[in-house]
């Protein structure tokens, strides 16, 4: 009973957020505005390509790892 209460709270909460955000308005735009208008500037644009390019190396060698794990679990089932 406990956790059903508890699920239902966290659903009202986030019901409530996704509620604010969209409809608040704080200034000229709501939350969801504003984090619109700065996800779309160039700088964080230039932002998310860099990390990109940086993170490229790490994601090449997850991505081999996890194949090679997918591969040896295949051969040896």
């Amino acid at each position: 009973m406990f956790r059903l209460i508890r699920f239902l709270f966290w659903v009202a909460l986030i019901a409530g957020f996704i509620w604010f955000g969209f409809s608040v308005p704080l200034g000229k735009h709501t939350l969801f505005g504003h984090i619109s208008r700065i996800w779309h500037t160039h700088e964080t644009q230039d932002l998310v390509k860099g990390t990109e390019e940086a993170a490229k190396p790490v994601v090449d060698k997850v991505k081999r790892g996890v194949k090679a794990g997918v591969d040896e679990a295949q051969r040896n089932p």
